[in-house]
């Protein structure tokens, strides 16, 4: 019995700092990046199956660039701008995302996804289901709006 007191104590200090610690807050001085420095440049498509535009009779292909709808979450707002060259996508950049790490670790994950499917039928990374989500949507937004 005189054992089972303290080790009841050290037990419930030793669970203290598991119970208040929360991921995805800065330990560092410096203040976090705003979304547009936390994510990286637009993924260019590697893949492309069209093929090059060599011969004279053959049309000039057209680039559009269009932004999505700006989709609110519980983390923050996510916006994201789609290139579509020859109706094909060929890069997608984000206008705006949460600053969560786990948002800027899974926007490439979803770029590289999106230009692998051609369409924003992909699935959510996860850890990052929210923004997966919002950026589903914009992207969806984004290609509804482009023209024939």
């Amino acid at each position: 019995m005189k054992r089972a007191l303290p080790a009841l104590v050290l037990s419930a200090a030793a669970l203290i700092p598991v119970w208040l610690y929360t991921p995805g807050i800065a330990t560092s001085s410096e203040p976090p990046p705003t979304p547009a420095e936390a994510l990286p440049a637009p993924i260019p498509s590697s893949t492309s199956s069209t093929p090059p535009a060599s011969s004279p009779t053959t049309a000039p292909s057209t680039t559009q660039v269009i932004a999505g709808s700006t989709v609110p979450t519980e983390k923050g707002e996510v916006q994201v701008e789609v290139t579509l060259t020859a109706g094909r996508i060929t890069a997608v950049r984000a206008l705006k995302a949460p600053p969560h790490p786990q948002t800027t670790s899974a926007m490439p994950k979803l770029v590289e996804s999106t230009l692998e499917a051609q369409s924003a039928d992909i699935d959510a990374v996860t850890g990052a289901t929210i923004t997966s989500d919002g950026y589903k949507e914009s992207l969806q937004a984004a290609l509804d709006q482009k023209s024939a």
